[in-house]
């Protein structure tokens, strides 16, 4: 079977809706929640998700797969009609259709109802009978989970941590100059904050672009509907030794309280504090290879990310999780397929370094969290080439853009993850022992036989962690 068939296959098995009405209020649901800091690749690994739990082969360590507990998986109209449905057809022809691409990345919350038909195996598969298991995947910008960490901020201490961040820079040059001649005494001229908050927008869609990760706030760079709003119209200056009323820097504070108030409490009221389990997807490899200072930037992204699972220093998340908390967290270094096998280790033990330095110093009262390294859908095959004298282990794949196939070895990975990290925090410019890259593959045709969804690397294991204990 051509794989630029499969899209049709995989979603025959919509359900109508009256079905997914009956049941609705005593079928058990997980809702996990799926988001990604730069690039990281979210529709995909959605998109290749529940291909594969409705066609299980590829997915022998999910539990509830190998041993046929799974009966069937089906699409359902999704329980929240006021969210935008994930376009999950779209881009599941996207990845396997005759000529193959990457889905555009989705710019807003969406979500997914995938029903799974589960029926216990072995001793249990008497006293229960067959259930159905809803499980709702609701898609959000990494950048918006970032911004949580904001709640606990006032004005003056983002503005004083944001400009010692990119203080050293050369990105954010244009931004630090004109912010270093402006002066916040001064009383409001809508053009002058214009101007900074412009500049300051140009900065964080560059760093985006250069592989680093803490680009707050998150709207500034999807900013939809509130494009030009006085929410949106802020950026960091110092404080002066006295404000007068009526200042620029006191209008900018006013509207960091604004931006909390109504673009951030919102999302996470409305979407965050329902999720059970969470996923989130990083490009640690993008980060190795932009150097030392993204992947300082990672790790303090991790740290503020793991924020939003401790909230007992703010009232408002306090309240917001009353009752409630998200019971496993998932990091998934992505494009494991950019490197060969034996490098996978090394790149999950990195992503466990970033994770482990914040988790050391957060209370998740109970939440359990993991990292791994995986590629939601493999665009590479892997080889071994001669090279001077010796060998060297490579992937293949067919490059972005060109369409030429390529052999890829991307430098190899340190055994000691404080090899990367040690210098990061140490402030280094660039890596003194080691020269790693970074190559832009399209997916590959793909043929398919039945009962497969995409070839993936660990994929099964990332969904055994976050759903298979309640399957």
């Amino acid at each position: 079977m051509i794989i630029g068939d499969i899209a049709e296959g995989l979603s025959r098995s919509i359900g109508s809706v009256g079905s997914s009405v009956t049941g609705a209020f005593s079928d058990p649901v997980i809702r996990l929640g799926v988001t990604g800091l730069s690039r990281a690749g979210k529709t995909v690994f959605i998109t290749s998700l529940v291909a594969n739990l409705i066609n299980r082969a590829r997915m022998p360590q999910l539990a509830a797969a190998a041993d046929g507990s799974i009966r069937t998986a089906y699409l359902q109209p999704q329980p929240n009609d006021t969210l935008p449905r994930f376009d999950y057809e779209t881009h599941l022809a996207d990845l396997t259709g005759p000529t193959p691409r990457w889905p555009a990345s989705t710019r807003a919350v969406s979500e997914l109802r995938l029903s799974l038909r589960v029926q216990p195996t072995g001793l249990m598969a008497g006293l229960r009978g067959v259930r159905t298991v809803h499980l709702d995947i609701v898609d959000y910008p990494g950048e918006w989970l970032l911004d949580l960490a904001l709640l606990d901020k006032d004005y003056a201490t983002w503005a004083e941590e944001t400009l010692a961040r990119i203080a050293a820079r050369p990105l954010a040059a244009e931004y630090l100059a004109l912010a270093g001649t402006t002066d916040g005494t001064a009383r409001l001229e809508e053009p002058v904050a214009q101007r900074l908050a412009a500049v300051f927008t140009a900065y964080l869609n560059a760093a985006r672009e250069e592989g680093f990760s803490d680009c707050t706030p998150g709207r500034f760079l999807l900013p939809g509907d509130l494009a030009g709003s006085p929410v949106l119209t802020f950026a960091p200056l110092a404080k002066p030794e006295t404000v007068p009323r009526g200042a620029l820097w006191r209008e900018m504070e006013r509207r960091f309280e604004a931006y909390k108030r109504e673009v951030v409490k919102p999302f996470f009221r409305d979407h965050f504090a329902r999720i059970d389990r969470q996923v989130v997807l990083v490009d640690a490899l993008g980060a190795i290879h932009a150097g030392p200072q993204a992947v300082e930037d990672l790790r303090r992204a991790m740290a503020e990310i793991l924020s939003a699972f401790r909230p007992g220093r703010n009232a408002f998340l306090s309240q917001l999780f009353l009752g409630r908390r998200v019971e496993r967290i998932l990091f998934a270094a992505t494009k494991a397929d950019h490197l060969h096998h034996t490098q996978h280790a090394r790149l999950a033990a990195i992503m466990t370094a970033l994770v482990a330095d914040a988790k050391g110093r957060a209370d998740f009262a109970g939440a359990r969290t993991e990292a791994m390294a995986i590629a939601a859908l493999r665009a590479t095959t892997e080889d071994t080439v001669d090279h001077q004298g010796g060998t060297l282990d490579v992937v293949r794949g067919q490059l972005l853009g060109s369409g030429k196939r390529a052999a890829f070895y991307p430098g190899e990975l340190p055994a000691d993850p404080m090899h990367l990290l040690a210098p990061a925090r140490e402030g280094a410019e660039a890596w003194l022992d080691g020269d790693y890259a970074v190559m832009s593959f399209a997916p590959q045709p793909l043929t398919l036989k039945p009962g497969e969804g995409p070839p993936h690397i660990r994929l099964d294991r990332a969904a055994q962690f976050l759903i298979g204990d309640r399957l």
